[in-house]
This record gives structure tokens, sequence and C-alpha cells, in this order.
């Protein structure tokens, strides 16, 4: 594993000891910040379920302004801390060794909306959706924002959901990403009037 591109390139990066993570690999990684990037300018990143960190820090190498990572695993904090020194990009990140649920709740306080988040759990945690809405609730994401999930092949997200529309989705053997803007207007909308129908379909 490495970082691809921008600030950071080619740095290698430690992966978490043991199996009990699955990183994503750089030719996904690549493909995903070919359709969301490929650069940033000053963007505030959210990577929950970190691993590595990778994504989060390929995002900090392209030009965004700053991360928070979130684990619930020691290791994985731990090496995302390592490869954060290795990328010299600690002082524009902050990690932290939670439950991604619980973990939104307690950025709920700081009430700081995030611009790009990237969800890549288990492949047995499949309500991302879910998670994601949840922080659409609690005011942490900002008008505009892309979501990305990463997750099994098998599983099929909805094309839309509160503010959610799926812009992108794509497939890489096992591995699927959906990728996802967030219409702040729309998804307030949604909250006032769930039985509306939704007329405007995708958004450009």
């Amino acid at each position: 594993m490495r970082v691809i591109s921008g600030q950071a390139k080619g740095r290698p990066l430690k992966a978490v000891p043991g199996n009990t993570t699955r990183p994503t690999t750089d030719k996904v990684k690549e493909a995903l910040f070919s359709i969301i990037g490929p650069y940033f300018d000053g963007d505030r990143v959210l990577d929950l379920f970190a691993g590595t960190g990778g994504l989060g820090i390929e995002a900090l190498s392209r030009g965004a302004g700053s991360a928070v990572f979130i684990d619930a695993n020691q290791r994985s904090v731990e090496v995302v801390r390592r490869n954060l020194e290795a990328t010299k990009f600690g002082d524009r990140a902050e990690v932290y060794r939670n439950d991604a649920r619980k973990a939104v709740k307690l950025l709920e306080k700081k009430g700081e909306p995030f611009d790009l988040l990237f969800l890549d759990p288990p492949y047995a945690i499949t309500d991302c959706d879910a998670i994601l809405q949840d922080l659409a609730d609690r005011g942490l994401v900002a008008g505009n924002a892309v979501a990305v999930v990463e997750h099994s092949s098998d599983v099929l997200y909805p094309e839309q959901f509160g503010g959610f529309h799926r812009k992108r989705h794509a497939v890489y053997g096992e591995t699927a990403l959906s990728v996802y803007r967030y219409d702040a207007e729309s998804g307030r909308e949604q909250t006032e009037s769930p039985a509306a129908p939704d007329s405007e379909g995708e958004q450009p």
C-alpha cells in the first residue's frame, strides 16, 4: 500500500497486523479518487472505520485541509498514527479509538460538518446508509458533501435516501464503491414531508 498522488506521493503505508482489517487496494483507491477528485482544496474529511487510514491520508495528500480518523480497533489506531507520522500529516489530523456509531454522537458536540466522508467497514456491516443519515441528522454533513461507501459487491445500497443521491456505483471484483452527493435542502424536505414523492431525481 502506498500514497498514490499528491504531496506524499509514493510514500508506503503500514498495514494493520493480522487479518482483522481489509485495506483498500491501490487499484480501487486510484479508481475512487479518479471519481471524486482527483484533488481537493481544504476539504474537511471523515475516515470512519479507518483501518490503516489510507483513504483519509490519500485525501490529505491531494489537498484536503484536515481529517478525522476513527476506528474501534486499537491496532488500527496505532497504525493510522504511524502512517500520519510517516506522511507528515499528523498536524492536520485527529485520531480516535471508538465504535463508529458512538463516535458520531461525540462528533456532534464539535458541530463541524465534513465535506468528504469515507465509510469502509468490515463487509458484515451493511447499514452505512443509516450511519450516513445519522451523520446528516446531527449536522455533520456539509452541503454538497461527497460520501463514499466501500462494500461487498454482493450488497446494493439505495440510489437515494434522505438528502443523499448516488452518483456512481462501480464494482471491482468483490469490492464495490457507492459514491453519494449530499443535498441538504432535499434532506430537509424529506424530513419535513416524509410521504412526499421524489420528483427531482438525481442532481447533476
